[in-house]
């Protein structure tokens, strides 16, 4: 599994996850956007970085790695990458890199010529198998699918699907993290086909119906605002939840929860 792509993807779809990760509030959100970088004239390209929105803003640079293989040249690459950067945009601007590993033991054990990088506040190294399995963050549980054991992963990822789509407000935002949901799956289990992971993840429920056929055959699941409203109350008596009816209907979960309630 290419794992790193998934996580620059993550924390450019959902940036707070990356905040909550390294300790800091989320309200960072507002105030970074999340970008890569290749240094011109170099062979060294940045994957992860949040930078300030404010060119003058006294907010610190972020520099992310993620490594899940063993690279003992990780620290000169990445401090060359650091300084290079500051050097050719502002060499005053502060800054913190972060480096995720899945397991301490990727680490590099030759430390010595980078320790007093390492042991400042300039680096925060982050072994995600210490992180407490125990979380109610939407952000932390995702990154927690991307190292989960393969048995765990189907439970997990419908879990994170349904919390994602009711607490997700913003239509554009959700539908990117439910995407990044399933295609997480579709990496931990590349051997299977798109309709095996769908079933897996109870996606394909709703099409197995006759109701769901007889809908689509008459266009209303293509249609206007007021026949999608029309199909609300057919889908929550079949059980499926306020959740997953926005989700399939493509409604705002507020407006599919006011209908059910009244």
């Amino acid at each position: 599994m290419k794992t790193d792509p998934i996580f620059y993807r993550l924390f450019q779809e959902y940036p707070s996850s990356f905040f909550e990760l390294i300790g800091e509030s989320t309200n960072l959100v507002d105030a970074y956007k999340f970008d890569s970088f290749e240094v011109k004239q170099t062979a060294f390209r940045i994957d992860g970085l949040f930078i300030p929105k404010e060119s003058n803003s006294s907010q610190k640079l972020y520099f992310i790695e993620v490594q899940f293989q063993k690279n003992n040249y990780i620290y000169s690459n990445l401090f060359s990458e650091i300084f290079l950067y500051l050097d050719k945009n502002n060499p005053f601007q502060n800054w913190q890199a972060v480096v995720i590993y899945p397991k301490k033991s990727l680490e590099p054990t030759e430390l010595t010529p980078y320790q007093e990088l390492l042991n400042s506040d300039k680096v925060i190294r982050i072994y995600l198998d210490e992180l407490s399995p125990d979380t109610s963050s939407l952000g932390l549980g995702i990154i927690q699918l991307v190292v989960g054991q393969s048995q765990e992963v189907p439970q997990k990822a419908k879990q994170l699907l349904n919390q994602a789509t009711e607490e997700l407000t913003d239509e554009s935002t959700r539908q990117n993290v439910l995407n990044l949901i399933e295609t997480i799956v579709v990496y931990k289990f590349p051997e299977k086909s798109r309709e095996e992971i769908e079933e897996m993840l109870g996606l394909n429920d709703l099409k197995q119906t006759r109701f769901y056929q007889e809908a689509h055959d008459e266009g209303k699941l293509e249609g206007k605002l007021e026949a999608k409203l029309e199909l609300v109350p057919t889908l929550i008596k079949q059980g499926f939840t306020i959740e997953k009816t926005a989700s399939l209907l493509q409604l705002d979960i507020e407006l599919v929860r006011k209908l059910v309630s009244s």
